[in-house]
């Protein structure tokens, strides 16, 4: 299982986890700077390009995909404890990386999407909510008996859908609350992500052995996709269309590309215990894990 190699990262070695013919898994170090860096043997008879992810932001705790304002800064939830209300609900990571509260008042804040009127929305899955949030930074609550409430997402329509982890996609417009899809009840997250063709596509996770994505056409018709996931969260469309999958699971984890719905994942960015991915402004794109946030300046 990798005993006995010795390899390089950047200028630091780094631990090998695994190897075989076609795969090595190491261990990056932690005080490495992201950006481009080479991997090579201590032998020097071979080496590979490798791009690392900069820390970008500390001390969250984040279950879903995070969104970018269009300033380019990254929101992200500080969820907390179920039940406690944490002093800070969201908030906002400036390019230069300094960390600002950005709304409070939101018990388990959970999922971020922007509207097409340019609000935040931000769903409770504690309350079964779902908040704008006003030019103030102040919450109004907008809809509510959405069960677990999670992943949100909007469509070219205008409608809002939100999905509750107890197994139900909802659609709501101006309060109003309706059924759209019934999905396999999840033991993490609903996790929502528009298509640019305007379907639906829903992670669930669950404790089986693999996991599939969803995609719910416009009628509310669920097709599981072929592809199989170890434990899909987190998705986000890519300015070409492809879709970026987080998969959370510890051996295998990372963040997965699929140039078509039913295209073969590529493995973009390993890496365990990762929730969610969003892409902002001039290239640059983020990944998450439940408590910090790495950035990258180009996409894969």
């Amino acid at each position: 299982m990798g005993q006995g190699l010795d390899v390089t990262v950047g200028a630091e070695p780094a631990r090998v986890v695994f190897a075989s013919r076609n795969r090595l898994v190491v261990i990056v170090p932690s005080d490495l700077p992201g950006g481009d860096v080479e991997i090579r043997s201590g032998q020097g008879d071979w080496s590979a390009a490798l791009t690392v992810g900069g820390a970008w932001a500390a001390g969250l705790h984040q279950v879903d995909s995070p969104v970018f304002d269009p300033e380019g800064n990254l929101l992200v939830t500080y969820s907390g404890p179920r039940g406690q209300e944490s002093p800070v609900s969201v908030f906002r990571v400036t390019p230069s990386g300094s960390r600002q509260p950005y709304v409070s008042g939101i018990v388990n804040a959970t999922s971020l999407a922007y509207g097409p009127n340019g609000s935040l929305y931000v769903s409770s899955r504690f309350e079964g909510a779902v908040y704008r949030i006003d030019e103030s930074g102040t919450p109004v609550q907008v809809a509510s008996d959405l069960g677990v409430a999670c992943g949100l997402a909007f469509d070219e329509d205008g409608w809002l859908y939100v999905g509750d982890r107890s197994g139900t996609v909802f659609r709501v417009r101006e309060g109003t609350v309706t059924p759209f899809a019934t999905l396999p009840p999840s033991v993490a997250a609903f996790h929502l992500a528009m298509g640019p063709t305007g379907d639906l596509f829903v992670t669930a996770p669950t404790l089986g052995s693999y996991d599939h994505i969803y995609r719910v056409d416009r009628q509310g018709n669920v097709h599981a996709l072929p592809p199989a996931f170890g434990r899909p969260q987190g998705m986000a469309f890519a300015p070409g269309g492809a879709l970026y999958v987080a998969d959370a699971l510890s051996a295998g984890g990372g963040v997965y590309r699929l140039s078509s719905p039913e295209a073969e994942p590529e493995l973009i960015v390993a890496g365990g215990g990762l929730v969610g991915v969003a892409f902002g402004p001039n290239g640059r794109w983020v990944v998450v894990s439940n408590s910090s946030a790495y950035r990258f300046d180009s996409i894969a």
